[in-house]
Order: C-alpha cells, then sequence, then structure tokens
C-alpha cells in the first residue's frame, strides 16, 4: 500500500479525509489573510462558483474518465467488483490536480485570494463527494438524503446492467444528460437482487 496505491490501510484512508479537510482550512486562512475587504462577495462567488463546478467535474470524471478511459476503468473495476474496500485516488494525486487544474491556472490569471477562493469551493466540492461515496457504502442511512443517494449509488453498482447514475452527490447532471433515467421495474429488480440498500 504505498503512496499511489489504490487500495488504502484504515488510517490511509482516515488520513485523506483529514488532509483533504486540512487543505480548507488552509485555504480559507489564506482566502482570509488576503482578500479585500471590499471583495469578500465576490470571494464568497468564487466559492460557490467552485463547490457548484465540482458537481459538473465529479459527474464528467465518473462517466467518462472513470467507466471510459484506460487505465482508469480497470481501476474503477476494482471498486465496482470490491465496494466496501477502502479502495480510492491517492490523495497525493487528488492534491496534485486541484493544485495543476484550479489552483495554479487561478493563481496566474486572478492572484492568490481567487485561487484559494475558488479552490476552496471545489476542494470542498471533493471532501462533500468523498464523504457522501463513503457513506453509501458504509453508513446506514439515517435520513432522506442519504437514502436517496445510497438507492441513487446502488443502481450505479448493479451487475449486469449499462452503466448509469454517475453522480455521486448529486443526480443532477445525470438528468441533464439522460443517464439517470432508470423505469420503476430496473429499480425493483435492483431492490429484490440485493443490490440495493
Amino acid at each position: 500500500m504505498g503512496l499511489f496505491s489504490l487500495e488504502h490501510s484504515r488510517a490511509a484512508y482516515r488520513a485523506d479525509f483529514a488532509l483533504h479537510a486540512a487543505a480548507m482550512v488552509l485555504l480559507a486562512a489564506l482566502l482570509a489573510w488576503d482578500a479585500p475587504q471590499a471583495r469578500w462577495l465576490q470571494a464568497l462567488a468564487l466559492v460557490l462558483a467552485g463547490l457548484a463546478s465540482w458537481t459538473a467535474i465529479e459527474y464528467a470524471l465518473h462517466r467518462f474518465v472513470l467507466h471510459g478511459l484506460p487505465p482508469f476503468r480497470r481501476w474503477h473495476a476494482a471498486h465496482h467488483a470490491r465496494p466496501t474496500a477502502l479502495i480510492y485516488a491517492p490523495t497525493i494525486l487528488v492534491a496534485a490536480l486541484l493544485a495543476a487544474l484550479v489552483f495554479l491556472p487561478t493563481l496566474a490569471l486572478g492572484g492568490l485570494w481567487r485561487a484559494c477562493a475558488l479552490t476552496l469551493g471545489v476542494q470542498a466540492g471533493y471532501l462533500a463527494y468523498a464523504v457522501t461515496h463513503h457513506a453509501t457504502h458504509h453508513w446506514q442511512a439515517d435520513n432522506a438524503w442519504l437514502r436517496r443517494r445510497k438507492r441513487w449509488h446502488a443502481l450505479h453498482h448493479r451487475p449486469a446492467a449499462s452503466p448509469a447514475c454517475y453522480g455521486v452527490t448529486t443526480g443532477f447532471w445525470d438528468q441533464v444528460f439522460g443517464s439517470g433515467r432508470e423505469d420503476r421495474k430496473d429499480r425493483k429488480k435492483a431492490w429484490a437482487t440485493g443490490t440495493a440498500p
């Protein structure tokens, strides 16, 4: 279980959540330190834009990269084969991608506080995704929202079906692109075969 391993120990798995939360605290502190007081509304708008953009990033990565491109498709298949195993993208890879694709370009174009604000939003979206995905596989559903997310994700994981329901934190983009359409018969079958929680 090395630095770039897909399957992690329980300690490394927990550390991933802690490191992403720590990154959010650091970004928020830098934002508070560097953002001009007159620009707080713009900073908040950038955080919210980053958070909203995460939902589209999550959908695109899951649908087109993890279910489409080798070697990612093979790696993601390991998660589908063992959905409760502690398999996820290495923390260093996620951090490097966030830095290279969000923070650094925004830093170059808009300065430190804008880069912190936008990256904070995307980072918050990623952490929400990670917690939600973990919850769909490991937690009891004690509220309506989590029960809906668990059912949605169970439909994604069902065997011998064409992939659908790619959104983990939201089904919005699945509805937009028609990849979330499941008829009641399919849902009942998922529940009857035990692939739904």
